[in-house]
C-alpha cells in the first residue's frame, strides 16, 4: 500500500489516494466496495447538489461506484459522471 498510518500489527489503515465527489444534482450515491475475493457494497452516502465529499480507499475499500450527475476530483484528472 501507499502511504498511510502503521496499524498495530505493522499493516498500513490507508492509502494516500483520495477523491473528492462534487454534486451536481440532488440525490447522487457515492458506495464504497470491498476488497477480497468477494467485492461487496459495505457503505454508501447520498450527497445533493453543491455537497461536497472527500472519500479515501483503506485497507477495507478498494472501489467507489458514483451515481448521478457528479464531478470526481482526483490525481489522475477530473471526470464527469451522469449525463
Amino acid at each position: 500500500m501507499i502511504g498511510g498510518e502503521k496499524m498495530a500489527n505493522g499493516e498500513r489503515a490507508c492509502t494516500d489516494e483520495y477523491i473528492v465527489v462534487k454534486a451536481m444534482e440532488n440525490g447522487v450515491t457515492i458506495s464504497g466496495l470491498t476488497r477480497g475475493k468477494d467485492t461487496k457494497f459495505h457503505h454508501s452516502e447520498k450527497l445533493d447538489r453543491g455537497e461536497v465529499m472527500i472519500a479515501q480507499f483503506t485497507e477495507i475499500t478498494s472501489a467507489m461506484k458514483v451515481r448521478g450527475r457528479a464531478r470526481i476530483f482526483t490525481r489522475h484528472g477530473v471526470i464527469e459522471s451522469g449525463e
